[in-house]
């Protein structure tokens, strides 16, 4: 699975427990509120590919719907 910008801080970090540091070091807060939300577009990206990479997850790793 792919970390998406729609999914929610307190999901992700329930699911994958090394994110929060990921999340502390960009000072994002552990909500329920999307990443979309939570986070300005330019940082965003950044912070899903750091995430994803923190998983090992990407999308030539995943496929759709699965």
């Amino acid at each position: 699975m792919v970390i998406q910008d729609n999914m929610t801080s307190k999901a992700i970090t329930e699911v994958w427990e090394d994110t929060v540091q990921v999340f502390q070091k960009y000072n994002v807060p552990i909500t329920n509120e999307a990443l979309q939300v939570l986070v300005t577009d330019n940082k965003l990206q950044v912070l899903l590919t750091e995430l994803n990479n923190v998983v090992s997850s990407s999308t030539t790793t995943c496929i759709e719907g699965g």
